[in-house]
């Protein structure tokens, strides 16, 4: 057993290093003046780093719903009104409208807020929460 848990990461971390590799005699010395650029949003995702949790389950796409639901315009939207998202209705029914305030408990326990809620993962840290409720707000 111990094995296995010792060689599934290796075999994991082998496989992710080979992911769209060029083996290194199929290398270009120089960049090829044809390749394309880097798309500018992912040069300038103005997300910050504590986002990236919300982003395993939310969408920052207007009308990209995913796990949860997206998150384009939900500041001063009412909880439970992302058109093609099926919220539990807990959330639903209650009567949330999103702003910094109700963000930031929301954040710090949301089955706490709303029990019955789809969602699980509070954020802890209050600069954390303040990051995240700061990008959120840039999202119209």
């Amino acid at each position: 057993m111990k094995q296995i848990a010792i060689l599934a990461p290796l075999a994991l971390a082998a496989t992710l290093a080979g992911c769209g590799e060029k083996a290194p005699e199929q290398a270009s010395p120089t960049p090829s003046p044809t390749a394309a650029a880097p798309s500018s949003a992912a040069i300038t995702d103005p997300a910050p780093m504590a986002f990236a949790t919300c982003r395993s389950c939310h969408s920052t796409e207007p009308g990209r719903n995913g796990i949860g639901p997206t998150l384009h315009g939900i500041v001063g939207s009412k909880a439970g009104e992302v058109e093609g998202y099926a919220f539990s209705p807990a959330l639903k029914g209650s009567g949330i409208t999103w702003d910094r305030k109700t963000l930031d408990t929301w954040l710090q326990g949301p089955m706490k807020m709303v029990p019955g809620t789809k969602m699980v993962l509070p954020v802890a840290d209050a600069q954390k929460r303040k990051a995240i409720i700061d990008y959120l707000e840039t999202l119209k």
